[in-house]
């Protein structure tokens, strides 16, 4: 009788065990799914994070692609698209990164880069020229656009 509560006390601290580590790895695959997010800078972040603007020659200072979206709240389209982007930052987070620039509060670099029209989305590759696009698009455009200008190999 002893031998049966001693079995089934290991039996319940092993199920534990598992269980525990289970829900753990659960968790932190999760976390891990929704770890993307749009991550807003300003001037000097994207500075330090993107573009170090004031070399002749700027260099992507980042270790993913990365889309930078130029925005303001007063935009209409800027609006529509922002929940496709955010849900694309989830999507591929292991492979991008994606920035949002509110030109209002950050008129110099807007100013600098030329952005006269928004949304403005700037795709910078690891390798290679970025591309400027401008105007709303749809969440299957903006994948297409990842694909073959980020991801392409």
């Amino acid at each position: 009788m002893i031998n049966l509560y001693k079995t089934l006390a290991a039996s319940a601290i092993l199920l534990t065990l598992i269980s525990c580590g289970r829900a753990g790895a659960r968790t932190d695959m999760n976390k891990h799914k929704n770890s993307g997010k749009v991550i807003e800078l300003n001037t000097e972040e994207f500075k330090q994070k993107v573009y170090d603007i004031s070399d002749k020659e700027p260099v992507y200072l980042g270790d993913k692609p990365a889309i930078v979206d130029f925005t303001a709240t007063w935009c209409g389209p800027c609006r529509r698209i922002a929940p496709v982007l955010d849900e694309l930052a989830i999507e591929y987070a292991d492979h991008i990164v994606i920035y949002k620039v509110d030109i209002d509060k950050n008129r110099e670099l807007a100013k600098m880069l030329n952005i006269s029209s928004i949304p403005a989305i700037l795709y910078i590759p690891s390798d290679g020229m970025p591309v400027m696009t401008a105007g709303a698009r749809s969440k299957d455009r903006f994948k297409s656009e990842i694909d073959s200008i980020l991801l392409a190999e």
